[in-house]
């Protein structure tokens, strides 16, 4: 039911440059599901560029990737915060300007993107999308005809407002950039010399790559035939960051490093912080899979109660939110997890999951519970309850499809028709993650880092 908005990967310096970036996708395609791209470099200064709709072993073939020659490539998974799920809004974009060939690669949603592209449109320009990721092309354009790369990347972040984390290709230039408060991830690794970007340290793993560290809020970190090396974005940055929290509590793949912070052991923290406030007697916990096991597995251990998996996935059916229509997500809903049913009669469940949005998947599945006859139906959720819309690149509903949004606690209880309700508290899900004080929780508690008054984002149009 939750969509995010894009993952990226990017390589410099490696003769199966382009196969690499195939896999860096292929390992962080639940970052996106709509759409995938590759932009290739080749010896010759040559770009070259495959992409299409659909998932990365859809789109890309062995023939795809031979023609993707060259030592840089830079790839983009895609799912719509901001423009339709069209070819045309799937990334990298590339353009030839001048003489010079740019790509560039964005994972995160701009607040002021609108109010950029009516100034640009007022200038004349011509927009072929509606993604916020062509306004942040434009502009660098405008910027690139009075400044160096390095400055006209500057130039233009320094008038994106939200969030971004961009992969600019500027011929043989590679400029990787994380927005001042750094709500998204993005790290460096290596392997063997050659340099490799990627959203999530899980991409680094598949191709035996060595995780270096994180791009730091507000860093420019650029890679060319000169070298490498760090550049600041501005000397006025934030004091801390803001780093999106529900990146650990849902979005990011477990075995990755995100944000310093090893996304396992936060959700299992999470899932020992939540036992620690409400355990229900019950005979078993269950988790919903494949988000709520982790937490689910810090809950069991915390309080001592045997860990069952009464429900099992189809690991062959896609998550719900990415259908089109309600109709197909509820019918998402039956084929996706099916009941254990000598596991469910008479019995005392506690359900643990990571969140509750809109709450049509949890009421599906507790009536299912209840018609196999389970004797009472707790439910523990490792986040606060999700009451504000994010701006910022994690594609919430509105207020009024967010079931926390206009109901208590016990009116979600009675609409889920659970025996009990726990969700973590603000503070018990802070206490699971290293940094308290460097996390956005605009989502529960609706204190936003940057302004959204002015976020139109969508121009009107679908998501």
């Amino acid at each position: 039911m939750i969509h995010h908005s894009c993952g990226l990967f990017a390589v410099y310096g490696h003769p199966d440059a382009s196969r690499l970036t195939y896999f860096g996708l292929y390992a962080q395609q639940h970052r996106g599901q709509e759409s995938a791209g590759i932009v290739s470099l080749d010896e010759n200064g040559h770009c070259h560029q495959h992409k299409g709709m659909g998932l990365v072993p859809d789109v890309f073939a062995e023939e795809h990737l031979q023609k993707l020659a060259g030592p840089i490539a830079l790839g983009h998974v895609r799912y719509s915060t901001t423009g339709r799920p069209s070819i045309v809004n799937a990334q990298p974009l590339l353009i030839h300007y001048k003489d010079k060939n740019i790509a560039i690669a964005h994972n995160g949603n701009l607040v002021n993107a609108l109010e950029l592209r009516r100034e640009l449109e007022n200038d004349g320009a011509i927009f072929m999308a509606t993604s916020d990721t062509e306004v942040i092309m434009h502009v660098f354009v405008r910027e690139l005809a009075k400044h160096d790369v390095i400055d006209a990347i500057k130039a233009t972040c320094n008038r994106l407002r939200g969030s971004y984390c961009l992969l600019f290709l500027v011929d043989d230039t590679l400029v990787a950039v994380r927005d001042p408060y750094g709500f998204h991830p993005l790290s460096l690794g290596r392997l063997d010399s050659a340099p490799v970007l990627a959203s999530e340290t899980c991409a680094f793993d598949l191709m035996d790559a060595e995780y270096e560290h994180g791009i730091r809020p507000g860093e420019m970190y650029v890679i060319s035939p000169e070298g490498e090396m760090s550049l600041m974005l501005s000397d006025d940055l934030p004091e801390k960051p803001r780093q999106c929290i529900f990146e650990l509590v849902y979005f990011a793949r477990p075995d990755s490093y995100i944000f310093g912070e090893q996304v396992y052991q936060c959700r299992k923290q999470m899932g020992w912080q939540l036992a620690h406030e409400s355990t229900p007697d019950v005979d078993f916990i269950m988790p919903f899979p494949d988000s709520g096991v982790y937490p689910a597995v810090g809950f069991a251990q915390s309080a001592e109660i045997p860990y069952e998996h009464a429900m099992i996935r189809n690991h062959y059916v896609g998550r719900t939110f990415i259908q089109p229509s309600q109709s197909m997500r509820s019918f998402g809903v039956r084929v996706k997890i099916n009941p254990v049913r000598a596991m469910i009669e008479g019995k005392r469940i506690c359900i643990v999951d990571d969140s509750i949005v809109r709450g049509t998947t949890m009421i599906t599945r507790v009536k299912k519970l209840r018609e196999l006859g389970a004797k009472e139906v707790h439910i523990r959720i490792s986040c606060p309850p999700v009451k504000f819309p994010c701006y910022y690149g994690i594609d919430f509903a509105s207020p009024k499809e967010l079931i926390a949004s206009g109901n208590s606690i016990e009116e979600i209880r009675k609409k889920l028709d659970v025996d009990s309700l726990h969700y973590l508290s603000k503070e018990g899900l802070l206490r699971s993650v290293m940094h308290e004080d460097h996390y956005c929780t605009a989502c529960f508690d609706g204190d936003y880092p940057v302004d959204p008054c002015a976020c139109a984002g969508k121009f009107g149009l679908e998501s």
